[in-house]
């Protein structure tokens, strides 16, 4: 793969993740704020949906995906999600508890970093 086709790939997983971003924290918010959950289990609903949306809207457009293994191939891309799942949780973890940082800017770091791995992995082994 060329680095120019990397490059509209990235940009497309971006667009399709900064969707993500939108039920990512709205989910969020309504599970910790509204429904006054636990921020850990409001941050884990809020990145399952995110992801479930993404696999949709990452399928159809960013890798172009025409598997009749849908299951299969959703499984592998929440599998990766569920690894960057734990990588922002552990991320969120460090900041906000230990070095006392607000939660929601904890949780806009931890998505800068968990969305380069979401994107390799998916890259290699999801979409390859």
């Amino acid at each position: 793969m060329n680095w120019e086709v990397l490059f509209w790939k990235f940009l497309k997983f971006g667009v399709v993740g900064f969707s993500g971003l939108f039920v990512d924290f709205g989910v969020t918010y309504l599970v910790k704020e509204v429904m006054k959950g636990h921020k850990y289990l409001a941050n884990s609903l809020g990145f399952i949906c995110a992801a479930t949306s993404n696999y949709v809207l990452n399928r159809i457009w960013t890798f172009e995906s025409h598997t009749d293994q849908i299951g299969v191939e959703y499984l592998k891309f929440f599998g990766v999600s569920v690894v960057g799942l734990l990588f922002s949780n552990a991320i969120i973890w460090i900041l906000h508890e230990k070095v006392k940082m607000n939660f929601y800017v904890a949780k806009v770091i931890s998505i800068g970093v968990v969305v380069v791995w979401n994107f390799f992995a998916n890259l290699i082994f999801t979409f390859k």
